[in-house]
């Protein structure tokens, strides 16, 4: 981890407070008006902020440059950079650009296939794994170099994430991409959605006995999700979602499914709030993000600190 505590995420995570950062994704516009008054709500709430790149490979307004608006009014954002769309010119070229901004975190994701999106005819790049970004920018913040052993001036204060994906541990499972990212120099994790937290609870032992928490906190991915057909969609859509038939079931029996699933996220943050090996939640909506600001409120758990063991 860098020995420098670079920003508001690493310095809650790193005195065990139970954390809680959210999702926006910048606007297809060139106005960021809309994408701030979605994340002003936050500002107070969240600890950060995620900016999304190209989620759904579609095209939206720069990561860099929504980012650094977030920053602009006081809101401390997570950059995430996809490997799809750039070569390693390109992403150490926006690495630093992003720590000349002031932008301190930054998630590696590798991004959703072009065929999925709005330019299916669009070709992936994928120079780098996420794996090998992380390296290099473990690198660049260490020894103010370039891949190319290219020194460069200023520092790199740079707060590198990983996501992962969550599992129900089976006896001996081990979270070998996870543990290969920390091993090449990421500092937190944000995982897919886990909306059960019987396998929250089980994974977060399985990461105590690896050794890989506290010291390398994660955070698991969670939702308020409006319906049971958005329910569906998600686990049937979303690589690696765990949503419960259970959860499924509260939300269609429901007479007001949007307060139920708004509901259901405010329990689980309470109950993960107490997991040991859990060290806060990330919560993504797009598609009812207005939900968030008032699920986080409710909750509580922003002051609680972490269980470890």
């Amino acid at each position: 981890m860098s020995a420098h505590l670079t920003s508001d995420l690493q310095r809650s995570l790193s005195v065990g407070r139970f954390t809680i950062t959210a999702e926006v994704s910048p606007p297809v516009s060139t106005d960021p008006t809309a994408f701030l008054a979605a994340a002003l709500p936050l500002k107070g709430l969240a600890t950060a902020l995620n900016v999304t790149d190209g989620a759904s490979a579609k095209v939206h307004m720069s990561s860099l440059v929504a980012a650094h608006f977030l920053l602009q009014n006081g809101i401390e954002p997570v950059l995430q950079i996809a490997m799809r769309d750039r070569n390693r010119i390109a992403l150490q070229s926006d690495l630093l650009g992003a720590a000349a901004l002031g932008i301190r975190n930054v998630l590696v994701v590798r991004g959703d296939d072009p065929a999925a999106g709005d330019h299916p005819e669009a070709k992936p790049v994928f120079d780098l794994s996420t794996q090998e970004l992380i390296a290099l920018m473990d690198r660049m913040r260490r020894d103010g170099q370039l891949a190319s052993g290219t020194p460069f001036t200023g520092p790199a204060r740079l707060y590198v994430g990983a996501a992962d994906t969550p599992g129900d541990p089976t006896p001996g499972w081990v979270p070998a991409g996870l543990q290969a990212k920390r091993k090449s120099g990421a500092d937190f994790a944000q995982t897919q959605f886990c909306m059960d937290a019987g396998v929250v609870r089980r994974y977060g032992a399985r990461l105590l006995e690896l050794g890989i928490a506290p010291s390398m906190p994660v955070l698991v991915g969670i939702a308020p999700i409006p319906s049971a057909r958005s329910a569906r969609w998600m686990r049937d859509r979303l690589p690696g979602t765990i949503i419960p038939d259970a959860l499924i079931e509260r939300l269609e029996k429901s007479a007001d499914p949007k307060s139920e699933g708004k509901r259901i996220c405010v329990e689980l943050l309470q109950e993960f709030a107490e997991i040991p090996g859990i060290a806060g939640a990330h919560i993504m909506a797009p598609q009812f993000h207005s939900a968030i600001a008032e699920v986080i409120a409710d909750s509580g758990v922003t002051a609680r600190m972490r269980k470890t063991a």
